[in-house]
């Protein structure tokens, strides 16, 4: 497929051939148009409202055929196809096509079997025992085997991986082919969720001794036939997906775009089909354009605030307290975003998650006790420097609110704006004080053993709690509902008091796409863009 083919396709996205079909007998179709918009129709969902059940019922048929250049927020040449490495969401986008796990979440984010077609614990969490599915095969022509269940999963315990998930995959003791067509993994101690990280994207199946991650070779339901890191992605359909039927696309091509009125306009005039982080102050012009959509999905996505506790002024307690408390969370969530937010209490996990403790006493913006308490770290009137950076949702934005907050508490602040691309590797949590952007995870366990565990790859503010690690262990065997909740409460309330990490909001996901790709009902509340995963659901209505 060469850059012409896909420069062709957009260009035909500009218009609907089919809308010929729907013009009433004896209406010019600029009159026709014209009255649409007039009528608000076009905002309300578009031509399906003029077509018989028939008609409608085809319009929501997949299709096979298309293809699509999608544009995400942030992308640099530390993009890979590793997906134990991967940490954007243009790395698990591409994850989700090349690659499948043991298991995938559904709607309601359980794990159902995906390459194990079964899978069960005989003694109550310690082992785990993955009946594998049949007639599967890499993109290389290998046959998927037990033998790729072990590698791709033991790897993530290696150090030289660099795997994102190394806390979660320590408590793996062990995995062996344990019968025909079957692997059983042994814990280091029970976990009843165990499951449930087997589906994420860095626990996708890799074929057995793969160390050259640039082909993207997997079993999942695209192909890869270019990858450039930091410019672009080209997959191609995998016609012997073991899923029958899909992928609907025929390929896919995958390109950043940092800048946000960059990424919307390019939607808006057909050259992408897909966008994430919308702006939510543009969230209005896409609802109200006739080619475009717009998908809102709130699943416990943040920004926040990190503070190295490691480094000044963050080693001191009453500093990073005090910061907390210039947080104007609704100032916020209508400045910012538009509303489209929820206001959080420096607390990960969101109210949609069963273990969320509402009993945490909203932090409330206190600018008289944030400049007592700098008074008491000994920073009062010093100068503090915030970065921040496109590539971490609104925090621009944040930073500048806090700006202003902390000139009313005698703290001078200046804003530094690092460029999107590179800002992952070279500012995120590296520097005293920056933003992160933390995509939503399934369970409390796998959000608490990533983020905020002492050993954690992506322990961003550097806190150490001894207790805290105890309890998110305890937390995985605990078979009691009501006493696992209650680990989860006191940790939350742990992350709340003393972490270097500041959550004011949880942020609603804003993907728009065009109003020619069905299949964006498919609801998965872990992210935008499907939670990564529209490449398998996603078709060309043509």
């Amino acid at each position: 497929m060469t850059d012409d083919d896909f420069h062709s396709h957009a260009t035909s996205n500009a218009s609907d051939d089919r809308l010929d079909d729907l013009l009433t007998r004896g209406t010019s179709r600029r009159e026709t148009l014209k009255a649409l918009a007039a009528a608000g129709f076009f905002a309300a969902g578009g031509s399906s409202l003029l077509l018989g059940p028939k008609a409608r019922a085809a319009e929501n048929t997949p299709k096979h055929g298309g293809h699509i250049r999608v544009a995400v927020s942030s992308s640099s040449t530390q993009d890979t196809l590793d997906p134990a490495r991967g940490a954007t969401a243009i790395d698990y986008c591409r994850d989700f096509m090349f690659y499948n796990g043991l298991t995938a979440y559904d709607e309601h984010l359980a794990p159902q079997p995906a390459l194990a077609e079964s899978f069960h614990s005989p003694d109550g969490g310690k082992h785990w025992v993955f009946k594998l599915r049949r007639g599967v095969t890499f993109h290389n022509g290998k046959a998927f085997a037990p033998e790729d269940v072990v590698f791709s999963i033991m790897r993530q315990k290696n150090p030289e991986t660099e795997s994102k998930i190394k806390p979660l995959a320590d408590q793996i003791a062990d995995v062996k082919a344990s019968g025909d067509h079957e692997v059983t993994v042994t814990l280091v101690s029970p976990n009843v969720d165990f499951p449930s990280i087997t589906a994420i994207s860095h626990m996708l199946i890799v074929p057995a001794g793969t160390t050259d991650f640039s082909k993207g070779i997997g079993t999942g339901p695209f192909k890869c036939k270019d990858f450039q890191p930091g410019v672009r992605s080209v997959a191609q359909r995998n016609p012997d997906y073991w899923k029958s039927g899909k992928p609907y696309l025929d390929a896919i091509e995958m390109v950043g775009i940092g800048d946000k009125s960059s990424r919307i306009n390019a939607l808006l005039s057909g050259g992408v089909q897909m966008i994430n982080d919308v702006d939510p102050h543009a969230a209005k012009r896409l609802q109200s354009a006739p080619n475009t959509r717009l998908s809102a999905v709130n699943s416990g996505n943040y920004t926040d605030l990190i503070m190295r506790l490691d480094l000044q002024p963050g080693a001191r307690p009453a500093f990073v307290e005090g910061m907390k408390y210039l947080l104007d969370r609704k100032r916020m969530k209508n400045i910012i975003y538009s509303g489209y937010a929820e206001i959080a209490n420096d607390q990960p996990l969101p109210p949609t998650n069963p273990y969320y403790f509402a009993g945490l006493p909203q932090r409330p913006f206190d600018p008289d006790r944030a400049r007592s308490l700098f008074k008491k770290a000994g920073v009062a009137g010093a100068k503090l420097q915030i970065i921040a950076s496109e590539a971490a949702n609104g925090s621009v934005e944040m930073a500048t609110l806090l700006q202003q907050s902390a000139a009313q508490a005698d703290l001078k602040v200046q804003v530094k704006r690092a460029p999107a691309e590179g800002y992952w590797s070279n500012d995120w949590a590296k520097k005293p004080v920056t933003f992160g952007n933390i995509n939503p995870r399934p369970t409390a366990n796998i959000l608490f053993s990533q983020f905020f565990t002492s050993g954690a790859p992506w322990n961003e503010s550097h806190w150490h709690d001894p207790k805290f690690d105890q309890l998110v262990v305890a937390a995985r065997q605990e078979p009691d509902k009501a006493k696992r909740k209650q680990m989860y409460a006191d940790m939350q309330q742990m992350i709340h008091n003393s972490s270097g990490i500041g959550i004011p909001l949880f942020i609603t996901d804003l993907t728009g796409y065009s109003h020619k790709l069905g299949g964006m009902d498919h609801k998965i509340p872990l992210g935008g863009m499907l939670a990564h995963r529209f490449a398998e659901y996603v078709w060309w209505k043509g």
